[in-house]
């Protein structure tokens, strides 16, 4: 499989899931099956286009730099920023469509950050076993090389 096909099937199956499991999560909590439906497909939405852009801009800044090594300061920055915008986006779309507050949106929005760094672990490690990355051998001494990088 390409690594192109590879990270399609990895973005679509992840969101796919994702969707399920959050309108389970939010029915549960005593929302309706539609409102929660509605809010998992426009958070996974929202997420996905707020991934985009966030990483474009992020990218373009970092070519800029003098070094452009992902240091642990620059990933942190990379994933607080990517966190921090979807706060703002979420919050208003996720109080419209449930019809909460705001301050009700943001502390299902910090559930939903919580369950995506736990869910986004074990998913890769999953799809990591079910579809393993292709690795070629390098040259001689310099061990495997990677031909999907992420």
């Amino acid at each position: 499989m390409s690594p192109h096909v590879r990270r399609i099937i990895y973005v679509v199956t992840f969101e796919l899931v994702a969707i399920v499991i959050v309108t389970i999560a939010l029915f549960a909590l005593g929302h309706s099956g539609a409102g929660a439906g509605i809010t998992a497909v426009a958070s996974s939405t929202v997420a996905m286009i707020w991934n985009y852009i966030w990483t474009t801009i992020f990218e373009a800044w970092e070519k800029r730099q003098v070094s452009q090594h992902r240091t642990l300061k620059r990933r942190m920055v990379l994933a607080l920023g990517f966190e921090g915008g979807l706060v703002i986006f979420l919050v208003p779309v996720v109080s419209w469509v449930l019809g909460v507050s705001w301050a009700e949106a943001f502390l299902l929005d910090l559930g939903l950050m919580v369950f995506f760094l736990i869910y986004a672990f074990v998913y890769a490690w999953i799809f990591d076993k079910v579809f393993p990355r292709k690795v070629e051998t390098g040259p001689v001494g310099t061990g495997p090389v990677e031909t999907d990088p992420r």
